[in-house]
């Protein structure tokens, strides 16, 4: 059985893990000559409250994720992906990533990254990417290292 990946999704917000996940897309997305979206939700329940009081906090947002992604869009290209899409959405990333956006692309791998919540936060708000990897229709990879497949790890 061969597994080729045609549209991958990547979430990325800024994190680290989410860095890693991307790195690890560019790889997927070139040796299967796929379609890489791309995608940041702009979660609007984090800041909610805060708005109230500034209203430029979403606009602020918004630039964040588009300078990220463009950033990240042309370091896929140089590494020799062919087609990147970018997409920023406002919303909630659980429910927006596995069902409306990966529909949308017609994800067949959808790639995240681990969660850096405590054990805390993750029973009273439980993490993206475990929701994503419950809800979805696709494969999912949840990357939680740095080094990518026949590299060494990076000494700190």
């Amino acid at each position: 059985m061969t597994l080729n990946y045609k549209h991958i999704l990547v979430a990325v917000d800024g994190s680290k893990e989410a860095e890693w996940a991307f790195k690890k897309s560019v790889g997927i997305a070139k040796r299967n000559k796929a379609t890489l979206n791309l995608v940041n939700i702009i979660d609007t329940r984090s800041f909610a409250a805060v708005e109230a009081y500034d209203r430029s906090i979403a606009d602020r947002a918004h630039k964040f994720a588009d300078e990220l992604l463009a950033d990240y869009r042309k370091e896929a290209e140089a590494a020799g992906v062919q087609d990147v899409n970018i997409i920023v959405e406002y919303g909630s990333p659980k429910t927006m990533i596995p069902r409306d956006i990966s529909k949308k692309v017609e994800a067949d791998l959808i790639v995240c990254g681990a969660t850096g919540l405590n054990a805390v936060e993750r029973f009273l708000i439980g993490s993206i990417s475990e929701t994503i990897v419950r809800s979805s229709k696709c494969d999912v990879l949840v990357v939680r290292t740095e080094e990518l497949p026949g590299e060494e790890p990076v000494a700190e």
